[in-house]
């Protein structure tokens, strides 16, 4: 059994503690850390199964995350704070000889990029400290890659063609609102989209490219709208078959006639604006605005639908695969006290953190999922909440 340090105490966060703790077997201890403690008691209070401790602590802080690391002594951090802050606490990771686990690129704060670069310049300094680094633990990125890595193992022999797509049909009932942090929903959603073909990714105008995609198991046919997102990056690099890869996600018309107001007025910018005597991002500013998406399960209904499509060739014969999750928002709530979203994020976190703690999937170095066998973290990942449906033969396709 385990200690466990988990930083971040938002909607995932909690989503994480509770899974960690329903799994006591394994974690032995958690230790739940933010730059608000307040948050941190909040979450540990809902615990029954095991106590869980709390700490203050500014991830930005290199000095006060080896701090608390050298204190705690966990076995693994848990990284479920911003992406801005991947980067000190892989810093505080490799100063202390601990295994890391995150669910998101890093991406700086002065620029919305999204790009595997800076962690995998990670390579060689985990590999010589024997730590392990596991990228993107959540869902997309994260069991999206598990899937590609399931269809390239049972399904088809070479994949030629990817698209993933994420859907969540579900109603929050706020005029408007993301999901997840709002600076980093508004960034990844206004941000140039990329997509695969041919060997280089391709740029177009973001959400300029709409489909309808017929989800399954009643939830039916939604808009989807391409857009970039980092699994690609990776999957593209370790399935080199693949020439072309794109992600989908659905938006509401009610979503994006906010999202175009808010851009077209400037409440959308990252950089500085001056305001009374002083200097605020806009961004920032609208994301104290919006409600806390920690809130917003009590009120969300529907379900969510995220999954893969992988085509190519088994026995040189053309073949298309489905693998997809679907979740429900209220059902997700009645369990952890969150909404689907936080959910399916934090299930795979702590499904990377089994398999990293009982070595199924170890080794120094920055990995990304799809690097692993798939299947011993899609038995663990189905039984802890997020089952997978695999449909072979012919989709529409996108």
């Amino acid at each position: 059994m385990s200690k466990v340090l988990i930083i971040g105490a938002g909607g995932v966060g909690r989503v994480v503690v509770h899974k960690c703790a329903q799994r006591n077997d394994i974690f032995r201890e958690i230790v739940l850390a933010s730059r608000t403690k307040s948050k941190c008691d909040s979450i540990a209070a809902e615990i029954k199964q095991i106590k869980v401790a709390t700490a203050k602590v500014d991830a930005d802080n290199v000095p006060e995350l080896v701090a608390l690391i050298r204190k705690e002594q966990p076995q693994l951090v848990i990284n479920v704070a911003l992406p801005y802050q991947d980067l000190t606490i892989m810093d505080a990771c490799l100063e202390t000889s601990v295994d890391y686990l995150d669910t998101a690129n890093y991406e700086p704060l002065d620029t919305a990029k999204f790009e595997y670069s800076w962690q995998w310049a990670y390579q060689d300094r985990f590999k010589e400290k024997g730590i392990m680094a596991l990228l993107g633990s959540g869902f997309d990125p994260g069991v999206t890659n598990v899937y590609t890595a399931l269809a390239a193992k049972n399904y088809l022999d070479e994949i030629e063609e990817i698209d993933i797509i994420d859907a969540n049909a579900g109603d929050h009932g706020q005029a408007f609102a993301t999901n997840f942090n709002p600076e980093i929903n508004i960034r990844e959603v206004t941000a140039t989209c990329r997509h695969w073909e041919n060997g280089e990714f391709v740029e177009s105008s973001p959400l300029s490219t709409k489909r309808v995609f017929d989800f399954p198991e009643g939830i039916g046919p939604l808009n989807v709208y391409r857009l970039y997102h980092e699994e690609m990056e990776s999957l593209v690099k370790h399935f080199p078959s693949i020439n072309k890869a794109q992600f989908w996600m659905t938006f509401s018309d009610n979503y994006l006639k906010h999202l175009e107001v808010l851009q077209n007025v400037g409440m959308t910018r990252i950089d500085e604006v001056e305001f009374q005597g002083q200097k605020i991002v806009p961004i920032q500013f609208l994301k104290a605005l919006l409600p806390d998406p920690g809130t917003l399960g009590k009120t969300t209904k529907g379900k969510t639908c995220i999954g893969v499509i992988a085509r190519g060739k088994k026995d040189g014969v053309r073949k298309q695969v489905y693998i997809y999750n679907i979740c429900d928002h209220e059902q997700c709530y009645a369990e952890t006290n969150s909404q689907g979203v936080s959910y399916t994020t934090g299930v795979p976190a702590v499904t990377g953190a089994i398999m990293m703690l009982t070595k199924q999937w170890h080794a120094p170095g920055v990995w990304n999922m799809e690097q692993f066998d798939p299947e011993p973290f899609l038995d663990e990942v189905g039984p802890l909440g997020l089952p997978h449906v695999v449909v072979e033969g012919e989709w529409p396709e996108l």
